[in-house]
Formats: C-alpha cells, sequence, structure tokens
C-alpha cells in the first residue's frame, strides 16, 4: 500500500495528499496513519513543504467529512428513525437512546465531533451522528476543521521527524485503531445480547 500511495504524493503532491485523504474519509480501510506520515516523510526529503501536506490533508478530509454529513442531513433522523426503530435489535437503538442521541448532540455536538475527528476509526463516522441530527452547519464545520487540523498535522508532524522510520508511528496507531474496532465491536455485540425495547414514557 505505501508504494502506490508514495507514488500518488511524488506525481500529483498536494493534490495527491488531499487526494488521499478525502477518498481516505469517504472509504475508511485506506489509513491517514499510512498517508499522512508519508506525506511527511516526502516534505523532509522532497519538494514539499511541511505546512503545505498539512493544510492540503486537512482540506481533503474536510472535503470527505461533509459527504458525509451533506448525504445524512438529506436523509435526516426524522426519516431514518422508523428505520432505526423497525430494526431496533440490529441497531440496538430505540426510541429512547434516539431521543437521548439526539440531545447529547444538541447539548454537547461541538465537543463530540472535535473529539471524534482524533480517535481512529470514529473519526472517519462522527459526520453520520452529526448530520442525522442536523447539527449547526457552522458549529459542525469549525469544530471537524479543529479535529482534522490536529490529526493531520501530528500524523505529518511525525512522519517528517522520523523520517523513513514512519514505521515506528503504526507500532502505536496501528494497535490503537485495532482496540478502538475491538472495543466498539464487543460494546456492540454486548448491546445486540443484552438488548430490551423500552417503552416510551407517555
Amino acid at each position: 500500500m505505501t508504494d502506490w500511495i508514495t507514488e500518488i504524493i511524488a506525481s500529483a503532491g498536494y493534490w495527491g495528499v488531499g487526494l488521499l485523504m478525502f477518498i481516505e474519509t469517504v472509504f475508511p480501510p485506506i489509513p491517514s496513519e499510512v498517508i499522512m506520515p508519508l506525506a511527511g516523510v516526502y516534505a523532509a526529503q522532497q519538494d514539499l513543504t511541511l505546512w503545505g501536506v498539512i493544510l492540503s490533508g486537512t482540506l481533503g478530509a474536510l472535503a470527505g467529512n461533509i459527504v458525509w454529513f451533506v448525504i445524512a442531513w438529506k436523509l435526516g433522523l426524522d426519516r431514518f428513525e422508523q428505520f432505526l426503530i423497525r430494526y431496533g435489535r440490529i441497531f440496538t437503538m430505540d426510541e429512547t437512546e434516539i431521543a437521548r442521541g439526539r440531545k447529547l448532540f444538541d447539548d454537547y455536538g461541538g465537543a463530540i465531533v472535535g473529539v471524534g475527528r482524533v480517535i481512529p476509526t470514529i473519526r472517519s463516522l462522527i459526520s453520520v451522528p452529526a448530520g442525522l441530527v442536523r447539527m449547526n452547519v457552522k458549529t459542525f464545520l469549525f469544530y471537524t476543521s479543529v479535529g482534522t487540523f490536529f490529526w493531520t498535522m501530528g500524523l505529518a508532524v511525525a512522519g517528517y521527524l522520523l523520517g523513513t522510520r514512519f514505521s515506528e508511528i503504526d507500532k502505536v496507531l496501528g494497535p490503537l485503531s485495532t482496540l478502538v474496532i475491538i472495543l466498539c465491536f464487543a460494546v456492540y455485540l454486548y448491546r445486540v445480547i443484552t438488548w430490551k425495547k423500552r417503552k416510551v414514557a407517555l
């Protein structure tokens, strides 16, 4: 994977970094944990600047985040709610949890999005609930931009400083990403097994 990512960055420069981060956001299996450190390495050794790759990576990821936000916004939670309720056990959600989730985003949506952008796996998915509850667009753009900027900057700077030893980054982020996925799956499995639909108080 690293070979073709390096080739795209080498041939397309900042546009390549932005495109890769856009694709990574829309299709999470392409990891930013590889893209941005490689971009940082290339900036240290070639004719790209560190701030240039950080900015292009941030803008590319932001564009992908907006795509998911707009799709979810168009769908809307009100339209999606009946589908969630009908297949409640699969989604482990009922009317009570949907209402709770909506309130959480109403009260702490900015913080949830901002923090979510720096958590592996979660960072590519957080736009969906934000769009479904139709979070304030300016608030979403601000917090998602800040979170995305710090995530891409951290990875790019690490690659820039470590140079060809960028694989050391993956020694930390790789297991962390795997741990997040395992924890999410474990929580989901527990919720499926123990899920019971609760009645909404009248």
